[in-house]
């Protein structure tokens, strides 16, 4: 842990393991309810001098804190593979993405305008003025545990406010590995605390704090509804960003292999465990045999193993709970009548025996009464659901309590302007399976959370707006 400058040492400690096979790779300090206090009076502390600094010495610290990140990039990407699983070409990945945040917030941080209004007085003047929300409690998911660090705590620094982060228990390494950094470059004490202890103690007191006056989170829509109910008892501000389960959508007008291709990135990317990540492939039905056959040879020749080597396309899921709930939606959709085209069951060959390895699937003949249709599934899957046409299609992508990211192929562009307005989803990609960039806001709507990500209202979540009106003395 790292608490106003220090790094802490404690007599108890978590081990975090490998996932590809499942040994232990690291030993993390873990600390109690006395550590989360102190992180929270470090940072209460630090925000008085840190928010009085200009924005340009703040963000001078942030646009240091990327080059030294990007002098580490091999490094840092080792280390979220070994700790959660992913590829190492998607963990380099990650590593620029947060690379990204940092460095865009170090500009957006110097353009934090606010307002003059025109007065119905003669003798009044009136402004609005921008000033950081105060001390922020994030919480971050071990799916990107870097980069979901940066989106939250480049724009909060930048802002002016302090931090206090709790990184999640699977994947605390790269948090850590992000204080080194901070430290090396001599950010002020207390502006990042990083604490890992029991989620329960660190999100009690979290909320029970008055000094804390911002909660950022990103995982389960379960534990985001318990967070927003608990921030009502300070009135906390809030950024939740949540579940999701984004159906991939495929009209008989659009590039087959282009959205074969996209689906592939977009669902067996991190081994499907990721929020955007797709849950449901709708495909038009004069198309769907074609789709499936093409889709079912790419999915084959995906390369399984360990995220390490350079080849590998899926690694492991995260641990032997991920990879029986898997299992568990597969087994209900069969016994409901899906048909397996491929994959539909754990990898029992011996190179694979240690790991929490799932085949790469691809289902069909989905229908509503299977879990896999509702719920959100964090595993290589892809469930195959076809559709007649554009009328039923929206009503049924829209028949979720999610809406966090959609993914969209047609080369008919009235029937995108009509889709793009009527899904109820934050995030459309049209004939993009990637659309998720650092100048553009990241979020969802519904039951996948509020808030904004990245773009210039990133850093607008951690400012608050005060009016002015002066009276002037008339001559």
């Amino acid at each position: 842990m790292y608490i106003n400058g220090s790094f802490i040492t404690t007599n108890q400690k978590l081990s975090v393991t490998n996932p590809f096979s499942n040994e232990k790779v690291y030993e993390v300090e873990f600390g109690s309810e006395k550590h989360v206090k102190e992180a929270i009076y470090a940072a209460t502390a630090a925000f008085q001098s840190w928010s009085k600094k200009n924005a340009h010495e703040r963000c001078n610290y942030l646009s240091e804190i990327a080059k030294a990140m990007k002098s580490k990039k091999e490094y840092l990407a080792e280390v979220i593979t070994k700790e959660m699983g992913k590829t190492i070409n998607d963990s380099r990945g990650e590593v620029q993405s947060a690379i990204d945040y940092f460095q865009w917030f170090s500009e957006e941080g110097k353009r934090t305008y606010g307002d003059t209004i025109p007065s119905s007085n003669d003798t009044k003047r009136i402004m609005v003025i921008k000033k950081p929300v105060g001390v922020v409690g994030a919480i971050t998911p071990w799916n990107f545990p870097l980069s979901m660090i940066a989106r939250k705590v480049a724009p909060a620094l930048a802002a002016g406010c302090t931090v206090v982060l709790k990184p999640a228990s699977k994947a605390p390494q790269s948090a850590i590995e992000l204080c080194k950094i901070f430290d090396s470059i001599k950010v002020p004490k207390g502006v990042l605390n990083i604490v890992i202890a029991n989620s329960s103690v660190v999100s009690e007191l979290f909320m029970e704090s008055e000094d804390i006056r911002k909660i950022t989170f990103t995982g389960s829509t379960s534990v985001g509804k318990k967070l927003l109910g608990d921030a009502a008892k300070t009135v906390k501000q809030v950024s939740m960003e949540l579940g999701g389960h984004a159906p991939f959508i495929v009209f008989d007008d659009a590039d087959i292999d282009e959205a074969v291709e996209g689906l592939i990135q977009t669902k067996f990317r991190c081994s499907g465990q990721m929020c955007t990540a797709t849950n449901r492939v709708f495909v038009q039905s004069s198309i769907i045999e074609m789709f499936s056959e093409k889709l079912v040879s790419s999915v084959e020749k995906l390369i399984i193993g360990d995220g390490l080597n350079e080849e590998t396309k899926v690694g492991p899921l995260v641990d032997q709970q991920a990879l029986e709930k898997v299992e568990q939606q597969v087994r209900d959709a069969v016994d409901k009548g899906a048909a397996v085209l491929t994959g539909g069951g754990k990898l029992a060959d011996a190179e694979y025996s240690k790991g929490n390895f799932f085949a790469p699937t691809v289902l069909k003949d989905i229908n509503e009464d299977m879990r896999i249709y509702e719920e959100e599934t964090f595993g290589p899957i892809a469930p195959i659901i076809s559709f007649e046409n554009e009328e039923e299609l929206l009503s049924r992508v829209n028949n979720t309590r999610y809406g966090l990211a959609s993914y969209l192929y047609t080369n008919d562009l009235s029937r995108t302007l009509r889709l793009m307005e009527g899904m109820d989803y934050g995030m459309v990609g049209v004939n993009d399976s990637l659309p998720f960039t650092v100048q553009a806001p990241f979020g969802g709507v519904k039951e996948s959370g509020m808030g904004k990500e990245g773009g210039y209202q990133g850093i607008n979540e951690y400012l608050e707006e005060t009016m002015v009106s002066i009276r002037m003395k008339v001559n």
